[in-house]
């Protein structure tokens, strides 16, 4: 079985917004910006950028993973 570069790309890119939608390095910070911890503005940008990458994924690698070797029956 050969995995396909978009197909290793897309895995890639899935495993690093995973690993870091927690941001355990933030954890023991006190810090605060606008009355709000910094580490919930980390998940809520975060949370924002996953979004445009899913946007991206769904207009153009949608298949990844799932229609390979799908034979239409028309």
């Amino acid at each position: 079985m050969t995995v396909s570069k978009p197909s290793l790309l897309w895995a890639v890119v899935a495993l690093v917004l995973t690993a870091l939608a927690i941001p355990w390095f933030l954890w023991r910070s006190d810090a605060v910006a606008f009355g709000l911890p910094i580490w919930l503005w980390w998940h809520v940008g975060w949370m924002c950028l996953a979004a445009a990458v899913f946007a991206v994924f769904a207009r153009s690698g949608w298949g990844v993973f799932v229609e390979r070797g799908v034979s239409r029956g028309d």
